[in-house]
């Protein structure tokens, strides 16, 4: 186009604009408002992390049971203490994902018992199951999503076999993750070296076959280390190195944050979700009473 052209053309977009009439603004993204406080608990990032370990979630005698009504409850009290949910993983690698104010719980789910996870005639979530329950929660609590981890038994999960795929597919789609209990649940301190080595190396191994992928999470059966504890920082297995990202015990008290100099990934505590004096909301009462401060985000 020409000098005379380019004036004309420019002169005619201008006229277009003239009467007085407003250019048309510029057009700027709105800016996303800042997350609201959850607390008014000051930051905190060397604060206590609150790890509960469920089994199975029906009525039964001992720590290893927590009903459906006690477990319901125990949603409603970590939420309305300011606790939002992280997986395993994030806590470790210090990637916990959390609005201003509020402290992380993570959830832990051990052996795949079958409620924790059924599947009614319809295929869909049974709502009296652990995940059932916490995906109702989670429809009136956004801010609290089904994102829990899960220590399993990998050649026994949660049931028949043939709903295995489908599970695993809808803990995946809610955000959960699935960690190594090995394989048949054995003391781990009173077997050999090369047993403890298959039974974490052939639940991985197995775990991998059903497309679980990384990171590798493990949890000690009965909360007991092997005697040789060098072996969780590594071995090799079948051709293959065999390490984890991190190992859970089975007792409390409330763990350290990633961020503490004391913090050990392979030696990790958990609190466990059941009404005695090393239960859950013992610690809880416990923190409400300035012991254990939890970790609080900024």
């Amino acid at each position: 186009m020409s000098n005379l052209k380019w004036t004309l053309a420019l002169g005619i977009a201008l006229a277009g604009c003239s009467n007085n009439a407003p250019l048309p603004a510029p057009h700027f993204a709105a800016a996303k408002p800042k997350p609201k406080r959850v607390t008014d608990r000051p930051s905190n990032k060397l604060g206590r992390v609150y790890i509960a370990m469920y089994h199975h979630v029906r009525k039964g005698r001992g720590d290893m049971f927590r009903t459906v009504s006690e477990f319901r409850s125990d949603l409603e009290t970590y939420y309305k203490l300011g606790f939002r949910p992280v997986l395993a993983s994030e806590y470790i690698e210090d990637k916990m994902r959390l609005p201003p104010g509020a402290s992380p719980i993570v959830l832990t789910f051990d052996d795949s018992n079958p409620t924790q996870l059924q599947l009614d005639r319809d295929g869909s979530v049974d709502p009296n199951c652990a995940v059932g329950i916490w995906m109702a929660f989670a429809k009136d609590h956004p801010d609290f999503p089904v994102r829990g981890t899960f220590f399993v038994l990998p050649d026994s999960l949660w049931g028949p076999d043939y709903q295995v795929s489908k599970k695993l597919k809808i803990l995946a789609s809610l955000g959960s993750e699935i960690g190594n209990h090995t394989i048949n649940h054995r003391f781990l301190n009173r077997i050999s070296d090369a047993k403890v080595e298959w039974e974490l190396g052939r639940a991985t191994e197995r775990l991998a076959s059903l497309g679980v992928k990384p990171p590798d999470l493990m949890a000690v059966p009965y909360g007991v280390m092997p005697v040789h504890r060098a072996l969780l920082n590594g071995f090799n297995f079948d051709g293959k190195h065999i390490s984890f990202l991190g190992v859970f015990r089975a007792d409390g008290p409330p763990a350290r944050s990633p961020e503490d100099p004391q913090f050990s990934k392979y030696n990790i505590p958990r609190i466990v979700a059941a009404n005695g004096s090393d239960g859950v909301r013992v610690f809880l009462r416990m923190m409400a009473e300035g012991k254990f401060p939890p970790y609080v985000e900024p």
